[in-house]
């Protein structure tokens, strides 16, 4: 009778459970999107980061190819490095210091690994490594999935994946850009997951950045391979290149997530190829889509209005938000667009972007942008660095001048 009773006892025990877990599980499933948001942040850290734990935001630092392309040396290396601390860069976030492609000799030594290129970096990478760490950086570097990097002058690491990658964190470095130049033909699916495994067996933490220039959509199979993948091809210093990159981009923005980002390639900001106002979208679009903010200028002689642009504290804010959702184009007719992100706070994202020849208005209507219809909203502009002193309702308007844009963050006060 005893054990009977125990019996029925345990029954109705995990029949309570099961009405509690389906009370839960109803009370998820009837929760607005607005409250789903707020618990969206911890969720994704949790489910989605790489086994290294990187890329909680979008990397930011420098890059040496679109400025210096293989002319490069320790000496450049080290004066960016201390460029970005004695600037003020590096306390806004800008950390990576990363070395491209032509660093390493043509051939490897007895033991098969990489050399430093002598006539360029005779101190070693090790040395340059500690020189950055002490600056309170981190070093990045660059290698390929083929047999030669890009630029022909030094090895890549099909087929020294783990010897490159012990080497590479026996020096030291934090960030791995991995190129896909001169390879044997093999598909990137099958080349990069060995250079993965090899980083994760190296004992240290390096970001792992796939270059595979988006041709065989690396968004959709990257995640559990890198903490960010190149969805385009290389970009050049004008307009035209720029905007059609951040095109390709944004199809892919529901797969940007904390610990692997859509990289549409380093930013030009700087370089003299476009505009003002042009720099500013370039800028302005790389941070909503929560894109790696790699500057690719010479930080040594940077102009005042380089400066102003890239040390825009409010919009890297923007890429660096913990929510982690890349924004996407909410309406366009045709040379006129509205983008627009979540951010956290329950606040919203919002570029207003004028691609025509002319002068023009554009209108942002908040049931394109997922703020409810009837919301009083306040509105930051984040060039102009002030809060509109207008509210809001149902749309926001401005005139924007062409190739230009406006960037705003937007609260719901009511």
């Amino acid at each position: 009778m005893a054990r009977r009773e125990r019996s029925e006892m345990v029954k109705m025990t995990i029949l309570m459970m099961m009405v509690m877990m389906s009370s839960v599980l109803m009370t998820i499933g009837y929760s607005s999107r607005t409250v789903q948001r707020a618990r969206d942040d911890s969720e994704i850290l949790r489910r989605h980061l790489l086994a290294n734990g990187l890329g909680v935001t979008p990397p930011m630092g420098w890059n040496s190819w679109n400025h210096f392309s293989c002319n490069i040396n320790e000496k450049v290396i080290k004066e960016t490095a201390d460029a970005l601390v004695t600037t003020g860069l590096s306390k806004l976030g800008y950390k990576y210091v990363n070395i491209d492609d032509c660093w390493a000799e043509l051939s490897r030594d007895k033991n098969g690994k990489l050399v430093p290129k002598k006539s360029t970096f005779p101190s070693g990478i090790k040395a340059l490594a500690d020189y950055v760490h002490s600056k309170g950086l981190k070093l990045g570097i660059y290698s390929d999935a083929g047999y030669l990097t890009c630029s022909k002058t030094m090895p890549g690491s099909l087929g020294y994946e783990e010897k490159d990658a012990k080497t590479f964190a026996e020096w030291g470095i934090d960030y791995l850009k991995y190129d896909n130049c001169n390879h044997d033909g093999t598909r990137p699916t099958v080349r990069y997951p060995v250079m993965t495994r090899a980083l994760m067996k190296s004992g240290r933490p390096i970001f792992h950045s796939l270059c595979e220039w988006g041709d065989m959509h690396p968004a959709l199979w990257g995640a559990p391979l890198g903490n960010s993948w190149r969805t385009t091809n290389d970009i050049s210093d004008n307009w035209s290149s720029m905007i059609s990159i951040a095109d390709m981009n944004e199809i892919y923005a529901q797969h940007a997530r904390p610990g692997g980002w859509n990289d549409p390639d380093m930013l030009e900001v700087g370089n003299g190829g476009m505009t003002k106002d042009e720099y500013i979208v370039h800028f302005s679009i790389w941070a909503i889509s929560k894109a790696p903010l790699l500057l690719g200028c010479d930080i040594r002689n940077m102009t005042k209005e380089t400066m102003e642009i890239v040390a825009n504290k409010e919009v890297i804010a923007i890429n660096q938000d913990s929510h982690g959702v890349q924004a996407k184009k909410a309406r366009m007719e045709g040379d006129i667009q509205v983008w627009a992100g979540p951010l956290s706070g329950y606040r919203v994202a919002l570029l207003l972007l004028n691609r025509g020849p002319k002068r023009s208005p554009i209108t942002a209507f908040w049931d394109d942008i997922d703020i409810p219809g009837n919301s009083i909203v306040e509105a930051r502009d984040l060039w102009k660095h002030k809060t509109l002193k207008q509210k809001f309702v149902g749309n926001l308007t401005a005139t924007v001048d062409s190739h230009a844009c406006k960037l705003y963050v937007l609260k719901p006060v009511a």
